[in-house]
């Protein structure tokens, strides 16, 4: 699965290789010409460039999710997890879903600018906007950035509720201003909880927060006064799904009120992505993990139909939920919900600054 003369695994890096860009009208293939050739690096730095944003919110239809509409800071993810869902947005930027996704990144500049307008139109409707729905907002790059804060600071200002999704403990800068929020019934955030073995999460999600630090993010939430809650995902079947219930017990003894799990996904070119990351480090996993993965899904990798993408299909899916439902009931996790965000007291940005005009 890997390039001539690339090594199958990078230091901090979850992807083993670059996939094809499936939009790209060629592809190239290395060859080994029996030529002595220098040994591949085996660490890759971040590139960064920055995109001019012409709208803020991305709008969806699906009846899978909780949210009607999103942000997203940032395209690309250094966290660098190999089974993110959101890997094959990448080729929309002539862009590899593997290596180039967590590695070649995008900062969307005048992003605050944007959302201000179209929070000005006049057909604007305030339900809770999702920061997170594709990437991380608050990945290593928002420490330099801060856009992530600064959109915060704006839905604050205009009173407009947020949920947020983080496996990051850069969350706790922003600490006064979601307690702030939530004061005003304006936020909820979620923690992504994966997997309570360090050694797994180093390379399954390698530039992530540990699982320890996850749960102190979520202690601190809460002794903060800001709802928060667990997002059990993905759910590994053969890897990680034997953790369920000890993950939940850790959420909830952390002071998560709420939680919710999703199946692992694998669209377009993740599938290959975490099949070769099996082979490079769980090569004695890997077949059963893919197997019961294909059992869950009515014999392929991934089935993508709404109803099915999230929890699968099948007696294994059907048991990781019941054994899902049962712990939640056991520590009295409530389940994800947007419904009791206040979305009554919204004012457009400039309505206080049209007093003075």
């Amino acid at each position: 699965m890997t390039s001539l003369g690339t090594p199958s695994s990078y230091k901090g890096r979850g992807a083993t290789y670059d996939p094809h860009n499936r939009f790209a009208p060629s592809h190239s293939v290395a060859e080994d010409d029996g030529w002595w050739r220098e040994e591949a690096s085996t660490t890759i730095a971040t590139e960064v460039c920055e995109e001019v944003s012409k709208s803020a919110l991305s709008w969806n239809k699906s009846p899978d999710l909780p949210f009607d509409r999103s942000l997203n800071p940032y395209r690309g993810c250094e966290h660098g997890c190999v089974y993110c869902y959101a890997r094959p947005s990448h080729a929309y930027w002539d862009l590899s879903p593997g290596l180039d996704f967590e590695t070649k990144l995008i900062a969307r500049s005048g992003l605050v600018e944007r959302l201000t307008e179209e929070l000005c139109n006049p057909n604007y409707v305030c339900r809770p906007i999702n920061l997170s729905g594709n990437t991380d907002c608050y990945q290593p790059l928002e420490a330099t950035y801060q856009t992530t804060r600064r959109l915060l600071e704006l839905l604050l200002e205009c009173r407009h509720p947020v949920t947020l999704v983080t496996k990051s403990t850069l969350v706790l800068r922003d600490l006064e201003l979601l307690a702030e929020m939530a004061e005003h019934r304006l936020v909820r955030v979620f923690v992504s909880l994966t997997s309570l073995d360090a050694n797994l999460k180093r390379t399954l999600e390698p530039r992530a927060a540990s699982p320890q630090a996850r749960l102190r993010a979520i202690r601190e939430l809460n002794t903060a006064g800001i709802p928060v809650g667990a997002l059990i995902s993905p759910v590994i079947p053969g890897l990680t799904d034997h953790e369920i219930e000890k993950l939940l017990e850790a959420a909830s003894r952390a002071g998560a009120r709420t939680a919710a799990w999703m199946l692992l996904r694998l669209p377009y070119e993740v599938a290959p992505l975490f099949e070769a990351w099996l082979e490079a480090h769980y090569p004695e996993r890997a077949a059963k993990v893919m197997s019961l993965m294909r059992q869950c899904r009515g014999g392929k990798a991934y089935d993508a139909k709404f109803g099915k993408r999230f929890r699968g299909e099948g007696v294994f899916a059907d048991l990781i939920a019941q054994r899902f439902a049962r712990a939640s009931r056991q520590w009295n996790m409530q389940d994800r919900t947007e419904q009791g965000l206040n979305t009554r007291d919204f004012r457009p940005p400039r309505a206080q600054q049209d007093l003075f005009i």
